[in-house]
């Protein structure tokens, strides 16, 4: 349904926050989780790099390999966010856009699992010419039931907004207000920056991790959408982003991250070259990602880590 004038009757709020989702479940193998890891460009530079190499290979058999914090992020969006079951809330699909994704880590992600996951809307919020809502996941192990890990996904849906007053734009969420999107980018120099070049045919490797949208793979479908060619997926550009600043500030080791948090804001071509600025500040590197041919940020946020190894 294409929503052209937004009006009181486009979202019902108190239908949308009322919303229970059925619990679903996600299961993985090593396979997935090395796919994954080369889908945000593990080893793509050197293939015996032994600090990468581990996330997709290892000598005593696959099931001992590691996997990145950001593979987190495909569980909510493994049978999709489910925002077409949701009463009360009218948007047009080809207007969404992927906003912000925030996960908190508990524990190491094992290389194979069956996850089971409870999902709430834990935010509902009028921006006028958009809605924004917002999606959390909290996933648990589905034969011990011990937490794993918890996703935020903020969606924007362009086109829809403006269904409270505008002397009281209408805003709910279930979390505090210190987490998790407050940051700054420094001024001053950073302590590391991190160079790499995505292949031509990024988006359709990290696809086969289970996001399919057209957008990254259709030209037609990514021309329609107001783009030269099929885009990356902004999670991909998340996952590179947190490779280098385990790279640059972990000596490779996963473990050591416990919180993620990335912005998108402009589109990336596979092809293109990410410059990742890093700034190591206490138990925190704050970081923003450049396309280098266009000179343009496209991610930013930041990553909380339990140690600095490499310091």
């Amino acid at each position: 349904m294409v929503i052209s004038n937004p009006s009181s009757s486009a979202i019902d709020p108190e239908l949308v926050i009322s919303h229970r989702f059925s619990e679903t479940s996600f299961c993985y193998t090593e396979r997935d989780v090395a796919l994954y890891a080369l889908g945000i460009g593990t080893c793509s530079g050197d293939a015996v790099d032994e600090k990468e190499l581990i996330y997709v290979y290892h000598k005593n058999g696959q099931k001992f390999i590691k996997v990145f914090p950001t593979f987190a992020a495909l569980f909510p969006f493994a049978r999709g966010l489910g925002l077409e079951g949701i009463h009360g809330l009218q948007y047009d699909p080809r207007l969404l856009l992927h906003g912000q994704q925030y996960i908190e880590i508990y524990r190491p992600l094992p290389s194979n699992s069956c996850i089971l996951n409870k999902v709430k809307v834990a935010g509902l919020h009028d921006k006028g010419k958009a809605t924004i809502i917002e999606i959390e996941t909290t996933s648990y192990i589905k034969e011990s039931g011990e937490v794993l890990c918890m996703n935020r996904s903020s969606i924007y849906l362009r086109g829809s907004g403006g269904f409270s007053s505008a002397s009281q734009p209408y805003s709910y969420k279930t979390y505090s207000d210190s987490q998790p999107s407050r940051f700054s980018i420094p001024k001053h120099q950073p302590t590391a920056i991190f160079e790499e070049t995505t292949q031509l045919s990024q988006a359709l490797l990290y696809r086969l991790s289970g996001d399919y949208n057209p957008l990254h793979s259709d030209p037609m479908i990514a021309q329609v959408a107001g783009f030269a060619r099929p885009i990356l997926h902004g999670l991909c550009t998340l996952g590179f982003a947190v490779r280098a600043i385990i790279r640059s500030f972990c000596d490779g080791e996963a473990t050591a991250v416990k919180n993620i948090f990335g912005r998108f804001l402009l589109h990336v071509y596979p092809g293109e070259t990410l410059v990742t600025e890093m700034w190591l500040e206490g138990s925190r590197a704050i970081y923003q990602t450049k396309v280098k041919e266009r000179n343009r940020v496209v991610l930013s946020g930041y990553v909380l880590l339990k140690q600095n190894s490499s310091l």
